[in-house]
Formats: C-alpha cells, sequence, structure tokens
C-alpha cells in the first residue's frame, strides 16, 4: 500500500481532478499475486526469529509440519483472525461489534405457531425473525455417523426406557405459546431466520458436552487405534452427570487425562448457569452466548500444531493469555504481542492475500485460473486452462496438472469465503478415469480437515464436481458487501461500516507515517467521502475519530458530496494538498 502524497500540480486542477474522480467508482486494484515460494520464504524468517525453547518444542513434535501461524487483529468495529500456513493465508475469519454471535447460542423461546406443511415450528426468541424449528430437530437425535459412541451414560433411577416421542406428537408437545429451549444451529441467512434445534451441545477446548443427551463417543477423525483405545478408557473413567453425554474432539487427542477432567468441570459450570437462567429468565431469553472470535479462535484453532499466535491489542493479548494458561501453561509461550507501528495484516502480507480472495478470478500457479460466481441457488467455479495451454505439448499431462492446481485452490477458497450450501465444480475435460479419480481424491483429502460437513461426488465423465458444505451463516462476501446498482457487474457495493472500518485503517496508516518523520509538524488531514460513510462516522464512530486525532497529533476536517461515489474517499493534506493513496 503507497501511503506517499501525489504531486497535485496547480491548486485548482487538484481540485478539478478530485472531484472527477470521486465521482467515479475507485480504480481497480491490480496487486500482483504473491508467490508461494515468497511467502514461504518469509515463514521461514520468522520460524527462525522464535524462542529457542519454541524451536526445540517443534522439533519433538510426533509430526513436523509447516509453520502455522495464527493472527488476531482487533480494531475498535471488528476483529479479524487469520491463519497462516507457510506464510500463505488458509484461514479467515471477521466479527463485527455488531454480530450477534446467534449460532451455538442457547434460546428460551416461546412457540408463535406450528405449519403442519413444512413439519416445523416458529419459535419467538427476540430476534426480528422466528427461529425456525424443524419438528425433527424436536425429537431425540440420533448418533451422529462421525461420533463413535462408547458409553451411554443412563440415569440409574430411570427404569425402562420410555419409548421416544414421534413427529406425530410434537402438535401436542409443543402447542402454540408454549416456552421450548433451543439453540442455534444455523444464522439467519437473506430472508430466512436461524435454524435451531432442541438437542443441546456445549463446545469445550478438549470435548462437547450434550446435557439432553446420554451417549459418550469418540470422533471418528481421530484414527489412530491406540489412542482410541486410550480414550475410549479415559470415558469410562471420566465422572458424568447422569443422562448426559460427552463427545471426545480431535483436538483431545494425545492429551493427558487432568485436561479432560478441567475441561469437563468448566462445562458443567457453564450448564449450571445455563439451567439457572432456564428457571429464572422470561420468554424469550438468551441463556448463552458463544465466545467472541478472540476466545472461539483459541478454542478452537490453538492446537499443538500451531506455531506463534500474534495479538495486536493489548487486552486482547492478556485474554488470551489468561485463557490459555487455563489449557496449557506451556502453550502461552506461543503467544506474542504484536506492537510494530506497521499494521500486522500489512507486516505480514494478510492485507493484499485478502484483496486477492475476493477477486471473481482466481490465478493458478501454472498459468492457469478459477472463475468463481455465487448465485442464489448455488456456487460456481469454472477452471480454465489459461495461459498454460501453449507451455507443452502433452495436452492430458497439462489438464490434469491444471486440475489438480485448481482443487488445491478450490478447497482454500471455499474456508476462505466460507462457503456453504450446493458448490458445482465444472473443471477441464479428463479423458483418463484415474486422472478424474485422482482430482476427486485430492479434493476429498483437503476438505477433510473442515470443520463444516462436507459431501462430495465424483467428477463426472463431463467434468463436473457437485458438493455441498455445511452453511452456518452468511458467507464471507455477504457480510463484507450489500446490494448496489452501480458496481461493475458485482451486484454488491461495500457497506458504511466496511468503509469506515478502511477509512480509519487508512487514516491511522497515514498518521502513523506522519508521526514516524518527527519533523514537529502540526498536519491537518481533509478526507472527502460520501454523506452516508460521514453519517455512519458522525453518529456512531465519532470517538473513535477523536483518538485517532488525540493518539497521532492531527486534526481530521470532513467534506461528503452525494456525488462521490460510496466506496470512494480521499485523505489529502490541508495545507499542501498533497493526496495520501
Amino acid at each position: 500500500m503507497n501511503d506517499q502524497p501525489t504531486n497535485s500540480g496547480s491548486p485548482q486542477d487538484a481540485a478539478s481532478r478530485l472531484e472527477d474522480e470521486l465521482q467515479q467508482p475507485p480504480p481497480q486494484k491490480h496487486t500482483e499475486p504473491l508467490t508461494a515460494e515468497h511467502l514461504r520464504k518469509e515463514s521461514k524468517e520468522r520460524a527462525a526469529d522464535r524462542p529457542i525453547l519454541q524451536k526445540i518444542l517443534s522439533i519433538f513434535r510426533k509430526e513436523k509440519g509447516s509453520f502455522r501461524e495464527l493472527v488476531i487483529n482487533s480494531e475498535p468495529l471488528e476483529k479479524r483472525v487469520a491463519l497462516l500456513v507457510d506464510g500463505t493465508l488458509d484461514r479467515f475469519e471477521i466479527e463485527r461489534e455488531s454480530d450477534s454471535r446467534m449460532v451455538g447460542g442457547i434460546y428460551k423461546g416461546r412457540v408463535k405457531n406450528l405449519d403442519p406443511g413444512l413439519k416445523a415450528a416458529f419459535v419467538d426468541i427476540g430476534y426480528n425473525k422466528n427461529a425456525f424449528l424443524h419438528y425433527w430437530d424436536m425429537l431425540p437425535a440420533a448418533a451422529d455417523s462421525s461420533v463413535e459412541v462408547v458409553r451411554v451414560n443412563k440415569k440409574k433411577d430411570a427404569g425402562p426406557r420410555k419409548a421416544e416421542p414421534t413427529v406425530k406428537d410434537i402438535p401436542g408437545l409443543y402447542p402454540p405459546g408454549s416456552e421450548i429451549v433451543i439453540q442455534v444451529t444455523k444464522g439467519p441467512i437473506g430472508t430466512k431466520g436461524p435454524r435451531t434445534t432442541t438437542n443441546l451441545s456445549l463446545p469445550g477446548r478438549y470435548l462437547i458436552l450434550t446435557p439432553f443427551s446420554d451417549g459418550c463417543g469418540i470422533s471418528r477423525k481421530i484414527e489412530d487405534p491406540a489412542e482410541r483405545k486410550r480414550l475410549k478408557t479415559l470415558i469410562n473413567e471420566l465422572t458424568i452427570p447422569e443422562g448426559m453425554g460427552v463427545i471426545v474432539r480431535t483436538a483431545g487427542e494425545g492429551k493427558k487425562p487432568r485436561y479432560f477432567v478441567r475441561d469437563l468441570h468448566l462445562l458443567l459450570a457453564k450448564w449450571q448457569e445455563i439451567q439457572r437462567k432456564m428457571e429464572t429468565d422470561r420468554a424469550p431469553a438468551c441463556l448463552y452466548q458463544e465466545p467472541d472470535i478472540v476466545e472461539r479462535t483459541v478454542r478452537d484453532f490453538l492446537t499443538e500444531d500451531i506455531d506463534r499466535v500474534l495479538v495486536d491489542n493489548e487486552d486482547d493479548y492478556k485474554r488470551t493469555q489468561e485463557y490459555v494458561g487455563q489449557i496449557s501453561s506451556r502453550s502461552k509461550g506461543k503467544i506474542v504481542y504484536y506492537k510494530d507501528s506497521i499494521p500486522v495484516f500489512e507486516r505480514y502480507n494478510i492485507e493484499r492475500q485478502i484483496e486477492q480472495t475476493f477477486q471473481r478470478r482466481v490465478p493458478l500457479p501454472s498459468g492457469g485460473e478459477i472463475v468463481i460466481d455465487e448465485t442464489e441457488a448455488l456456487i460456481s467455479i469454472d477452471v480454465n486452462t489459461g495461459s498454460h495451454k501453449s507451455r507443452s505439448g502433452d495436452e492430458k499431462n497439462t489438464i490434469f496438472q491444471v486440475n489438480m492446481e485448481a482443487a488445491t485452490e478450490i478447497a482454500r477458497q471455499i474456508r476462505l469465503r466460507n462457503i456453504g450450501g450446493l458448490v458445482i465444480m465444472d473443471y477441464i475435460d479428463m479423458k483418463e478415469r484415474r486422472h478424474r479419480n485422482a482430482v476427486y481424491d485430492r479434493m476429498v483429502e483437503l476438505m477433510s480437515e473442515d470443520k463444516a460437513k462436507t459431501h462430495i461426488l465424483p467428477i463426472s465423465s463431463l467434468g463436473i464436481m457437485q458438493m455441498t458444505r455445511q452453511r452456518q451463516q452468511e458467507s464471507l462476501s455477504a457480510n463484507l458487501y450489500t446490494s448496489c446498482p452501480y458496481c461493475r457487474g458485482r451486484a454488491m457495493v461495500k457497506s458504511a461500516t466496511t468503509m469506515s472500518v478502511e477509512l480509519q485503517r487508512k487514516l491511522s496508516s497515514v498518521a502513523r507515517r506522519l508521526q514516524a518523520r518527527k519533523d514537529g509538524k502540526e498536519y491537518s488531514l481533509r478526507v472527502h467521502v460520501h454523506p452516508s460513510i460521514l453519517e455512519r462516522l458522525r453518529v456512531e464512530d465519532s470517538e473513535l475519530l477523536v483518538r485517532i486525532e488525540k493518539t497521532f497529533g492531527i486534526k481530521l476536517a470532513f467534506r461528503a458530496d452525494p456525488n462521490y461515489h460510496v466506496e470512494n474517499f480521499k485523505i489529502i493534506n490541508a495545507n499542501t494538498n498533497e493526496e495520501y493513496r
């Protein structure tokens, strides 16, 4: 990103050019794709800078893989988490201050109405849209195929198991007006309200507590037979309240029994608090909400294969240290407080990789490309050979190589964009079955570590692969953009919140560099924006702008014009008319 001022010529010419530019969409940024080799080289340099103890511990791991870093960026309006594998962006999440964090939340709701045709109940949970609760989700859940049940923790005095209710019994059990405790499994998407279930689960670091299910099991992703045998013994030794169950998560592989005991204790304490609210709070009420993105990241992603965690906010750093200390004191050494003047996402080329993520056309290493289009019904991904066509006379192997590269990039893009629902991939036609099978096997392998459930079908003779991915919330692009009629065919422009975040980030970046000059000058910056963005800045974010002024010793003035494009803004030196790009 270039923050150097541009030569403006005469003030009149500069003002005229400025007005013309602001009335147009911002120019498309062309960023040269960062090569995997370049990112890997930088990653190796950072790995070499680790404390000696961390290096020694990494050597003695059972499996030595890539250098993996978690980068947590905290700003007033949003928090971002990036997972880097050898410097390449592998996962990316955003959470805004205004986000409700509904998924995983437990609510005490009131049944508003039943729809016999849909076989579903609509439940008021205090949200502007009623929650959707299918009759099947109101019945005791069958054992998940991804979990091996090794123990049934029945109540000893329960007597013979009663006949379980059926779909026909639901209207009598939950008539309109009755109260019900449910958990959100899928957030609101488009015009649809949240999807819910009565089968509650509380995720911990190593265990998942199922308070209404007595089955205790182990994730099938833990494949080592000796480890599974050890965990089965451990589950049988755990003191679990009667009628409840637990599931051992993949993060529990190789962990000592005391970690599970501690995790179970924390989960039971959390459940007791939920039970207290169930008895006292009136419907509709939120009984439990999933922690914010920082705590969730530590809980779900900070495993043994993570080499380093960078946090650029002091409060989040201390909170992360405290939370990690409850889990593993040894892992506290991985947490690093980032203090550099250059924003952490800029320092490690994450911003550039994010920009590339949302491009419609994504280049492949060999010269091919994939084209991603999101529609209401499905996501289509087309694979093209591009400039690779002329590189070799061996057409079969060229096509196979491009398709293998495409499978790797498609899996990465699906995770980064949080794409869910039906995905149709149009690979380049491969005549040989072994090539089609190899691409399919590669795709299955790459998606096997995805936390969202996926189902992938083999490539057809026409080169089409179909896949479904569990959709728990809106895709990342749906969160960052809003519909717009003048968007160059993208059908979306960035929201006022997004532009406010970007503008504050840019102002902070410019201010840091001006401050670093240490020339004793007092700088005044004039910011040109669309009125909708200025309204956001004046109302919701005024205190944040005051904070920037005080922190960096600069003065800010704003000018708005409805003719400016909503995604465009300019930062001008008020004294010299120099523009900071």
